[in-house]
């Protein structure tokens, strides 16, 4: 089981080593490294000086001043066939290529919030299933999955609103296991305590896991979660790890 894992594609390849199979909770892009700001498509294209400075103020939560920033230096790409969206989709397309060949067989997946859905069918091979508001059965066990996240001031790619969201998770229903990339929206779950701020989890979720009592709620997106895991009633919640950082998949035993 692995989230977040942001083009760390080499321990993406022995992550699912001597399993059954490999669970994949999403954001698979590396946009920017918060750790190192020399990595992902941004220091890529305008350096690791203005990664810096996009970083600072977005730590700082001064969105606007963020967002100028990023249309001062994405007007340099305007006249590039396709501009802004085409030079994006070009990175993304790499990083997938490498991260969809090294999903070990079976694998099944779904969407983070700073993936793009669209792209994923044109690398998703026959051992990888892709799910987002659907069940499937893994060794006699129901899961259920729903991708994305909810509507912030980063606008990232993937992000829908609180009402798609919860029609996801009323679709799967009842399951032994809910993934989600989002974690359900308690505070302790919720907050980064390196980025010093809250994420956005799901009140639909939480919702859910009270009334239909999953035996786990698995999830990533907070990197640096305040509680990792936490029991809500008869469900064991648990954020599987930012792999991107730890390279060490979260092993689901039953």
């Amino acid at each position: 089981m692995v989230s977040d894992v942001h083009g760390n594609s080499r321990d993406l390849a022995t992550a699912g080593d001597g399993a059954d199979a490999l669970v994949c909770l999403g954001d698979l892009v590396l946009f920017l490294d918060y750790a190192d700001h020399s990595r992902g498509i941004f220091p890529d294209l305008f350096g690791v000086e203005n990664a810096d400075r996009l970083v600072e103020l977005r730590n700082a939560r001064r969105f606007e001043e963020a967002r100028e920033l990023g249309r001062r230096l994405w007007g340099g790409v305007t006249d590039l066939p396709g501009g802004r969206q085409a030079v994006i989709e070009q990175a993304v397309r790499k990083q997938y290529a490498e991260l969809f060949a090294a999903f070990p067989t079976p694998t099944y997946a779904t969407y983070g919030n700073v993936d793009m859905p669209g792209l994923w069918h044109e690398y998703a091979g026959p051992g990888t299933t892709v799910l987002d508001g659907e069940r499937v059965e893994i060794g006699g066990l129901v899961f259920g999955f729903v991708g994305g996240g909810l509507s912030t001031a980063m606008r990232t790619p993937y992000e829908i609103s609180d009402e798609e969201y919860a029609a996801k998770i009323e679709a799967v229903g009842s399951v032994d296991v809910l993934c989600t990339h989002i974690p359900p929206d308690v505070p302790e779950l919720c907050y980064d305590t390196v980025a010093r701020r809250f994420e956005r989890g799901s009140s639909a979720l939480l919702k859910a896991i009270r009334a239909t009592r999953p035996r786990y709620s698995l999830f990533g997106h907070v990197h640096q979660p305040l509680a990792r895991r936490m029991r809500i009633g008869a469900t064991e919640c648990v954020n599987v790890g930012h792999f991107n950082a730890t390279g060490r998949p979260f092993v689901l035993e039953w």
